[in-house]
């Protein structure tokens, strides 16, 4: 387990992410089954299953990057709306890291980074250039700054999209898959960073595949499938004492490969 960095919790017993019954369909598919899940500040929740458990919907219903269909979802304490200006500011203090990177292709890396602080935030455009060259020395990849993102690994793209979340300075960071797009001898330096990242205090919501990182940095393990959380546990005994049948099925698919 990593160790943390202590956090003061201004919002006492609040949670930074709060999930209450949330149900939610694809048409007929129901993919989210009365959903419940609180994360707390500072907390790194891993969520895996199965494919096609709703593990990834699970985590873009927590920004409204899908809607849902009943219960409710809470930042801090606010309910998440379905529209308007408001959606948009709590979506800012909500940061995404996508399987896929989604960085503009048109920007270089430099201005990937400081689009948000400038455009949302109304940051200065020096202040936000010096804060991303920090953020993009952080993660490794600063002297890329100048280059588009064409020209980088994917490794070093999905760098430079954790560094892109951190310059909204967000209240937690969702993580979708974050390494199934790379190949292997890039997923280290990116399970790198999310690991510093949570030693630092980083509320985090990691989907992901890496049970090795899930064993390591998660403070509690969500085990969902068919939709449902299943089980949930720390990771010591999430691993070595599964309670549903279910969830030792999966886990011994994975020992088997």
């Amino acid at each position: 387990m990593v160790q943390k960095e202590s956090q003061t919790n201004t919002q006492g017993t609040v949670p930074v992410i709060e999930l209450k019954h949330v149900d939610k369909h694809f048409g007929a598919l129901h993919v989210l089954k009365d959903i419940n899940l609180s994360v707390k500040k500072g907390e790194v929740v891993v969520i895996i299953g199965p494919s096609g458990s709703g593990k990834s919907t699970l985590c873009r219903t927590i920004n409204r990057l899908e809607t849902i269909d009943s219960g409710e979802i809470m930042i801090d304490g606010v309910a998440i709306p379905k529209e308007g200006k408001n959606l948009a500011r709590l979506r800012a203090q909500v940061g995404m890291v996508f399987q896929s990177f989604n960085l503009f292709a048109h920007k270089n890396i430099l201005d990937n980074v400081t689009l948000g602080p400038t455009d949302v935030l109304k940051v200065p455009k020096k202040e936000a250039r010096e804060e991303a060259m920090k953020l993009l020395k952080r993660v490794g990849v600063d002297s890329q700054a100048a280059k588009m993102p064409a020209q980088l690994s994917g490794g070093q793209q999905q760098r430079v999209a954790i560094a892109r979340s951190l310059a909204m300075h967000p209240k937690a960071i969702l993580f979708d898959e974050p390494t199934s797009a790379l190949d292997p001898e890039m997923i280290g330096e990116v399970l790198d960073v999310m690991t510093e990242l949570a030693k630092e205090g980083m509320t985090m919501v990691v989907v992901t595949h890496e049970m090795n990182f899930a064993r390591r940095v998660a403070d509690r393990i969500i085990f969902m499938d068919g939709g449902k959380i299943i089980e949930e546990n720390v990771p010591e005994e999430f691993f070595a004492h599964p309670v549903t049948q279910r969830a030792q099925d999966f886990l011994n698919s994975i020992r088997d490969h």
